[in-house]
């Protein structure tokens, strides 16, 4: 039963990780052309490299601008979703439209929302009025205007599986609650919060990964002329200049391999953070 999956699991994800890891110690020939062994040259320009740096800030700096608010918002949208709300099927298909929607799509019109001279959001601000802003180009609020995309188009993912852990929860907790004169504050920290902390954790997770992995959006949004370009460039678009326009898919494996590292570090964090969270409740 579970063959199917072991098996995607290996060839989809498994050995491509250590085709990666191999292809790290290499550097491409002429046009692209052949592998040349280098040993550890890749990583050691690697961690030379400001760029590498800019990109490493840059999605950590992504990752901690949309998940807390993407797990903030969709949790409390569940809570109430949850409840006796008039339309609950109608509100969430609204909410999961954009986790549906091509990112390209959503990227281009998010970009012509942005737009310095004619976009709806300036149009807005100028009506109310308050100054324009380049809110793709400027280099201050590029990373900010990208995160917003982020937070927007993941919180419907997150909130239907945190409504699911929800509604996994027996109604007798707060109804015994009631009885004893808790407010709905209170049930939310005292019940809610720790019942539903396994699927928490489990979109946290997923959601650090998903925000780490960035790219189509920053790639749609930011060329690598644009003055917010170093602002805003993440791993995953550094790993893909390199080896598809630069050709060099050694230095862009050694730089997956970083993301990759990032991912495990972080993961073995959550990990034994969930454990003490478990045992402390």
């Amino acid at each position: 039963m579970v063959a199917p999956t072991i098996v995607g699991l290996v060839v989809l994800n498994i050995i491509p990780i250590f085709q990666t890891l191999y292809l790290s110690f290499f550097k491409s020939g002429a046009f692209g052309k052949g592998n040349v062994f280098v040993g550890l040259e890749n990583y050691k320009t690697m961690i030379q490299d400001e760029q590498v740096w800019y990109a490493v800030r840059n999605t950590l700096g992504y990752t901690c601008l949309v998940v807390p608010v993407t797990i903030v918002i969709a949790l409390l949208m569940a809570v109430a979703l949850n409840g006796k709300l008039k339309g609950k099927g109608i509100y969430r298909t609204i909410y999961f439209i954009p986790m549906v929607a091509a990112p390209a799509a959503v990227t281009m019109v998010w970009k012509w929302l942005y737009n310095s001279q004619y976009g709806l959001i300036n149009h807005v601000l100028n009506s109310l009025g308050i100054e324009k802003m380049n809110w793709i180009d400027n280099p201050k609020v590029a990373l900010i205007s990208i995160s917003i995309i982020g937070i927007w188009s993941t919180i419907g993912y997150s909130m239907v599986l945190l409504l699911a852990g929800l509604q996994e929860i027996p109604r007798d907790y707060y109804e015994a609650s009631n009885i004893d004169g808790a407010s709905k504050v209170r049930q939310f920290f005292s019940i809610t919060v720790p019942l539903v902390s396994p699927t928490l954790f489990f979109v946290l997770v997923t959601s650090i990964i998903t925000a780490m992995q960035v790219f189509d959006v920053i790639y749609m949004m930011i060329d690598v002329t644009s003055p917010a370009y170093n602002s805003t460039v993440s791993l995953v678009y550094l790993f893909y200049n390199n080896s598809f326009k630069y050709s060099n898919k050694g230095y862009g494996s050694a730089i997956v391999m970083l993301l990759l590292l990032i991912i495990m570090i972080i993961t073995v964090i959550q990990t034994k953070l969930q454990k003490k969270w478990v045992n402390y409740m």
